[in-house]
This record gives C-alpha cells, sequence and structure tokens, in this order.
C-alpha cells in the first residue's frame, strides 16, 4: 500500500466515521481515538504500510 492509497483512504474514513458517530455518538471517543493514533503512526513510521 502506498502512501497515496492512504490519502485517498482518509476521506472514506472520514465519511464513515461521521455516519457512524450520528448513528452512535458514544462511539466519538473510541473511533477519534483510533483514527489519531492510526494517523500518528503513519506519521511517525511513514513505510510502515508498504
Amino acid at each position: 500500500m502506498t502512501f497515496d492509497v492512504v490519502i485517498l483512504l482518509q476521506p472514506l474514513v472520514a465519511l464513515l466515521v461521521g455516519i457512524l458517530i450520528l448513528i452512535l455518538p458514544r462511539l466519538l471517543n473510541v473511533l477519534v481515538a483510533a483514527y489519531l493514533i492510526f494517523v500518528g503512526l503513519i506519521g511517525l513510521f511513514p513505510n510502515i504500510l508498504t
């Protein structure tokens, strides 16, 4: 998976998370935490997905 694929997936992940937050607002903390951990790992280790 290249870095371009990660950039293309971010809007889809944001859309999915937004819909889930509307349906289940209590998931907000978990979803935000998971997203931040994922983005942080990609920033620290950019070659982790290759």
